[in-house]
């Protein structure tokens, strides 16, 4: 089972005499989790805190930033509750996580699938997770906070919930979204040999790179799937 390496409440650190608060930072702690090789990779992921929001569609669309707009506010009215004063018990600074989704197709895509996607038929979990110490209260209060802020209806439509993957296959996709499926092809050999079985053809994908600001064919994407 993997560690979970999580920091105390407030780590103080003395460098040159001054005293200096240290950033929790995920892509240094937890590399196993959100920075695997380009290779499949067992792994057993335990339970986390989430925000997470459920949409449908082409992801193409201009209404999915809206929904990433919406958890991004959410988690940085957590992150930056204590420049209000207002922060949480055990508060801790730290590194927002990144941006995952789980994806899937509706039902009736599913009754006749032929292996073409029709990303327009598309169902979706995106969530940002949220540190240890942010409790069901505090969650909602981040929310309120956030819908004050920004004028996005989505808020609203958050969910506070813990997640566990249990256990998986994962590795680093490098490269655009649409060639995803080369990499899945190389996940689901890797199981057939192994005598594990893929679950569901539902999976999750972390998306480590910003599509913003790196070209296509230099993303890196965690794709996750559940096996027994």
């Amino acid at each position: 089972m993997l560690s979970r390496d999580h920091p105390p409440s407030r780590i103080q650190v003395y460098l040159q005499g001054k005293n200096t608060l240290m950033k929790y930072e995920w892509r240094k702690k937890e590399k196993e989790i959100y920075l695997p090789q380009n290779k499949p990779v067992l792994i057993d992921i335990p339970r986390y805190k989430y925000y997470t929001i459920r949409g449908a569609g082409n992801p193409n669309s201009s209404f999915f930033g809206e929904y990433i707009e919406a958890l991004y506010a959410t988690s940085y009215a957590i992150r930056m509750s204590y420049k209000k004063g207002l922060e949480p018990e055990n508060f801790y600074e730290y590194t927002v996580y990144p941006l995952e989704g789980i994806w899937d197709i509706s039902e009736k895509a599913k009754q006749s699938f032929d292996g073409t996607l029709d990303k327009n038929e598309l169902v979706f979990t995106l969530m940002i997770r949220q540190p240890d110490f942010v409790s069901n209260e505090f969650a909602e209060t981040a929310k309120e906070w956030a819908m004050k802020k920004k004028k996005n209806s989505h808020i609203e439509n958050i969910k506070f919930i813990e997640i566990t993957d249990g256990r998986c296959m994962q590795m680093m996709h490098h490269g655009s979204y649409d060639n995803e499926k080369e990499s899945f092809l190389i996940m689901e050999e890797f199981c057939t040999e192994n005598n594990l079985k893929r679950k569901t053809k539902q999976h999750k994908e972390i998306y480590i790179s910003d599509p913003r600001k790196v070209a296509p064919e230099k993303l890196k994407t965690v794709l996750r799937f559940q096996v027994s």
